[in-house]
């Protein structure tokens, strides 16, 4: 997915959501950099009352030098901080914000191309949110909030009874963990069959990982997929090729540069415990490592190629690696779709953790 879609729109939603965010302003945080701030308005475990944000309640978990901040909209990771450091590319807890930074995408990823898709012998129609690229994007939950199961000091678990709707009739209940340790976040996600059918579902989390003063360009990657996809100039793929020999060949850790991404990977290398591991190497000589289980076959890498002007903060200020539980378009050609029947759960876990 590619946030440049927002730019020169008008980005309806900023201004359906200016009215809140002017009344919470005052819990806000000062000017200054998105990828490096501490994150207020939150309550600590024990508290039955949160306070409210543009993203929802607030709930922080820590362990050892390991802090995060999860937003109750669309069960974002807002913040991962080690040893005081923000290691993501994220911003104000009531700033709407302008794209997708450390949402969880649900019931699918990426985008439906004209939003239209058959399932069950039925012809189905969801709302298209990118309309310069005629596509569904990212699902239906992206700005509901999620309600609070359990919230301890170092995880807090959320969940969404997701309503059957024009174009996707299903009832499926997801549930999601975040939990801290001293290697890092880990983020474990649950959907569960409510209804009476059959439910197709596929999901993605968002979050981005902040550059350093060089930019993504600085920053090194080591991306474990042996095939990408190929796509037409609304970013719908048209087949795969290897990426042996192209420049999106990272299996060996290397430099960014100016490559430009908004692509997706699959065929991905695992190690022993079956996890497929993404590196990334940041300038100040330290280490960030993704890790995905088997449940995550794809990933889609974005190396944020717009600017943020109205926070003053440049293009390829931060990468995206997306886990995904299936490739772009999946509700159109089936690929990997996970299709829950009643009663039926699939589960499916993902983390990160740095080497200082």
């Amino acid at each position: 997915m590619s946030d440049s879609d927002t730019a020169g729109r008008g980005w309806s939603r900023r201004s359906a959501l200016t009215t809140l965010t002017a009344t919470t302003a005052a819990t806000a945080l000062g000017a200054g950099s998105a990828a490096a701030h501490s994150v207020p308005g939150h309550r600590g475990p024990g508290h039955d009352r949160y306070e409210q944000t543009a993203n929802g309640r607030l709930y922080e978990i820590r362990s050892g030098r390991n802090r995060a901040v999860v937003a109750g909209v669309a069960a974002t990771l807002l913040s991962w901080r080690v040893g005081g450091d923000e290691m993501l590319l994220t911003h104000e807890p009531n700033d709407p914000g302008e794209g997708y930074q450390g949402k969880t995408i649900l019931p699918w990823p990426n985008r439906i191309d004209r939003g239209t898709y058959e399932f069950g012998g039925e012809r189905l129609q969801v709302p298209i949110n990118e309309p310069s690229r005629q596509a569904a994007l990212h699902g239906l939950m992206n700005f509901v909030e999620w309600e609070p199961v359990r919230h301890g000091a170092d995880s807090v678990r959320l969940r969404y009874l997701l309503h059957p709707q024009y174009g996707y009739p299903f009832s499926v209940e997801f549930s999601i963990e975040y939990a801290v340790d001293r290697h890092g976040v880990r983020c474990t996600l649950t959907a569960e069959n409510r209804g009476s059918a059959a439910a197709p579902v596929g999901w993605a989390n968002h979050t981005y990982l902040a550059a350093g003063p060089g930019g993504t360009d600085r920053m090194g990657l080591r991306l474990p997929a042996e095939t990408y996809y190929r796509t037409n100039d609304r970013l719908i793929p048209t087949g795969t090729a290897a990426v042996s020999g192209t420049e999106y060949d990272f299996r060996e850790e290397r430099e960014i540069g100016a490559t430009e991404m908004d692509t997706a990977f699959k065929d991905l290398a695992r190690d022993g415990d079956g996890h497929a591991v993404v590196q990334f190497g940041l300038e100040d000589g330290r280490e960030v490592l993704l890790w995905m289980d088997e449940a995550y076959g794809y990933l889609q890498v974005y190396t944020d190629d717009a600017p943020s002007e109205d926070r003053g903060q440049p293009a390829r200020s931060g990468i995206t690696v997306e886990p995904n539980t299936c490739p772009p378009n999946a509700f159109v050609t089936g690929e990997a779709v996970r299709v829950l029947r009643p009663g039926e759960r699939h589960t499916a876990t993902w983390g990160l953790r740095s080497t200082g």
